[in-house]
């Protein structure tokens, strides 16, 4: 899984007003927020080796470098919106991931190698990929930064963040568990070391109000995830609401609750099909979405910009793409699109 051999690096301008009309249409469901530092490199024009100044290479090539693992449905959505901006552009996308931080680390620094126009990164662990991303910004590639690791993407150089912040959709999600009457919620973490999923549960214990419990989890072993959400809601019947962080886990905890035969009313991050149906099946009470889609998308048309007009988006803040909710009010709707593999 590393980025192939291309040919040297040749770039021509190309029309900037197109691009913005691009970006215009891209960004209008965006919002931002602010991260705790400033880029150095925010509203800097890029450098000249970073330029579309000259040369016939049909478009830039972009390498996209994610900790997701192979057949993540969540991450073939980033993947499909990263592919499909590539298109609309005329833009090479590479697509690479590992979920380990040392082999992620060698994937930015082959992409540095090869001479891409830019990167797309996901932080999950920031301080791994630190001198990596920092690497691609001293020789000149701008980086944007997505999905987690907000707080350090602009202190490591990058030219933006795209993605949800995990803190605010974690309070959001407390809240609506303590609206619907919960009192005592599980929180489950099914990816050790990950800043992100802590950010979750602590977000969703300051919004909940209640008694919050964490349970650690492997997502890699399906079945001791079920037996271990089984045997919390077995040893402490109290427990009335479960939030777990993913979409796969979410579909063992409604089996763990049938097994344990737990009342537990169960809410999950992301979005799959599986998660759609239980929705619409009362199994599940709401999901929160972070329309992953745009995280693969607008980081694209955001160093297409850069390169061909020295923008930046959000002046030094991160573009935020969630949370949004998905409940039975609208679960038929966001439905088709996770069918068609965008949502």
């Amino acid at each position: 899984m590393t980025p192939t051999q291309d040919r040297p690096r040749q770039r021509r301008r190309r029309p900037w007003r197109a691009l913005l009309a691009v970006a215009a249409l891209a960004l209008t469901a965006a919002a931002c927020t602010g991260p705790t530092a400033t880029s150095p490199n925010a509203t800097a024009a890029p450098s000249e080796t970073a330029k579309g100044v000259s040369g016939k290479h049909n478009g830039y090539r972009f390498a996209v470098v994610t900790h997701g693992t192979a057949g993540d449905m969540f991450w073939n959505v980033v993947k499909n919106g990263a592919v499909q901006a590539g298109k609309d552009l005329k833009d090479k996308v590479s697509y690479y991931s590992d979920g380990d931080p040392g082999a992620q680390s060698k994937l930015i620094d082959n992409a540095v190698a090869q001479h891409v126009d830019g990167l797309v990164v996901s932080m999950a662990n920031p301080p791994a990929l630190k001198a990596s991303i920092q690497r691609a910004v001293q020789a000149g590639i701008p980086v944007v930064t997505i999905n987690s690791g907000e707080e350090q993407s602009a202190a490591y150089g990058a030219i933006g963040h795209v993605g949800q912040n995990e803190s605010v959709a974690g309070e959001a999600a407390g809240k609506r568990f303590a609206q619907a009457g919960k009192h005592k919620l599980l929180c489950v973490i099914h990816e050790a070391g990950n800043v992100g999923q802590n950010q979750r549960c602590d977000g969703a214990a300051k919004g909940f109000g209640g008694t919050t419990k964490r349970l650690q989890v492997d997502i890699s072993n399906p079945t001791d995830t079920r037996a271990r959400i089984q045997g919390a809601l077995q040893a402490d019947p109290s427990i009335d609401a479960v939030l777990t962080l993913n979409s796969q886990v979410a579909a063992l905890a409604v089996k763990a609750k049938a097994g344990a035969n737990a009342k537990a009313a169960i809410a999950t991050f992301d979005l799959n099909a599986d998660v759609v149906n239980e929705i619409k099946g009362g199994q599940l009470l709401f999901a929160v979405d972070q329309q992953q889609y745009e995280q693969g998308y607008l980081p694209i048309v955001m160093l297409s910009l850069y390169l061909n007009n020295g923008n930046t988006v959000g002046g030094g803040k991160p573009v935020l793409t969630g949370p949004a909710f998905v409940d039975k009010s609208n679960v038929n709707t966001v439905g088709q699109y996770v069918d068609r593999g965008t949502r």
